[in-house]
């Protein structure tokens, strides 16, 4: 079995800057790669980890290609209305292929890694979820990219949320660098049905990498990488952050913060506007993450409002005005189906006792047949 070696890169804390730049896309990882260990049984230790980065240099981006279509709501998304600036570097995992054990779907090596007997999988799901109610939230302030745990009930939230998923195949997690999107990762996957322990990839320092390094083979089989990147957080809010949503809106007018909050391109005053928490979440999807799934993986996505309706405005080929328009729950998982190159949105997961979902692909009804035979 090849090792487990992560190279993820964090800068130091800062604070939020008045205005937001984008780096360009040849300072992420291509390489980005995968081979997660599978194998039944381990206890979950939960691990948050709170950090920021230097901000990196404005590129604008043509990425997110508008198409018009049909928008379906469904449970926990429906149409209706914080960035940690900040410039990050990708995270590499990089593995041996190997075969799966039964439990487990098919994978295969990344995009441009080699084998000698690479494999593809006809699909990989795709897990999106908004973090669980914040204590700003609670408090009904704007949080932006000032970092903010989780309230009693966004604990319950993100437990719930775990729940719902418990039966769905995870293999790496993608979450920002907010300590409220790693929260609700880490709780949600104590209900999972696999009981892999999330691990935390660290790589701020040739120290960092040793003292965090797993030593057994049997451990690493047992755990699914953590990678937390800044490009998924919440956007930034600009002088909003930590006002009162309420008394803002009869200091500047409902309209006015209506339009900074809702309205794509027009950005709260020294903030992020929707267009530009886009350009830098959907690059850091198509870089980082879709990789991931072309290669067979199942991914999950704990982030925010804004940076994941940036993710499915991608997905679901939505215009600036549908994106607009769509709400998404704290704490409800949204499933899609990554098959030949597109996506397909199958909704939120109802609950563990539910079968419904996994009745739209054979691959995750399969793999739910194998939870059940190993539990019993």
């Amino acid at each position: 079995m090849a090792k487990l070696q992560d190279s993820l890169v964090r800068s130091s804390r800062h604070s939020c800057i008045t205005s937001l730049s984008f780096s360009p896309p040849s300072l992420y990882n291509k390489r980005m790669a995968a081979e997660v260990y599978r194998q039944a049984v381990g206890t979950l230790q939960l691990h948050s980890h709170r950090n920021s980065s230097n901000h990196p240099q404005r590129h604008r981006s043509s990425l997110v290609r508008l198409v018009t279509k049909d928008f379906i709501s469904c449970n926990g998304l429906s149409r209706g209305g914080c960035n940690h600036p900040g410039k990050r570097s990708s995270t590499v995992i990089q593995s041996s292929a190997s075969q799966s054990s039964v439990a487990d779907p098919v994978s295969s090596p990344l995009k441009g890694q080699k084998s000698d007997n690479p494999k593809k999988s006809n699909e990989a799901a795709l897990i999106l979820i908004r973090h669980g109610e914040s204590l700003w939230n609670e408090k009904n302030l704007f949080t932006g990219c000032v970092d903010v745990p989780l309230s009693k009930r966004g604990i319950e939230e993100a437990i719930e949320a775990g729940k719902r998923i418990d039966s769905i195949p995870v293999d790496v997690i993608f979450t920002s660098a907010l300590i409220r999107a790693q929260m609700t990762a880490m709780l949600a996957m104590t209900q999972h049905r696999r009981r892999k322990v999330p691990v935390v990839l660290h790589n701020e320092s040739e120290q960092a990498r040793a003292w965090s390094q797993i030593f057994s083979e049997d451990t690493k089989k047992q755990s699914i990488p953590v990678i937390a990147a800044w490009q998924l957080n919440e956007r930034m809010y600009g002088e909003l952050q930590g006002l009162n949503k309420q008394e803002t809106a009869d200091r500047y007018g409902k309209e006015q913060v209506h339009e900074w909050r809702r309205s794509y391109d027009t950005p709260p005053p020294n903030g992020e506007s929707l267009e530009m928490c886009a350009e830098r979440a959907v690059a850091y999807f198509r870089d980082q993450i879709e990789p991931q799934l072309s290669s067979g993986k199942n991914v999950m996505i704990s982030a925010h409002g804004n940076s994941l309706r940036s993710i499915i405005m991608y997905l679901d080929k939505l215009t600036s005005q549908e994106v607009i328009s769509l709400e998404l729950s704290t704490g409800i998982p949204m499933l899609y189906i990554f098959k030949e190159g597109k996506f397909i949105r199958r909704g939120s997961p109802i609950g563990p006792t539910e079968a419904g979902v996994y009745a739209f692909t054979k691959s995750l009804a399969l793999y739910r047949q194998k939870l059940d035979e190993m539990i019993q």
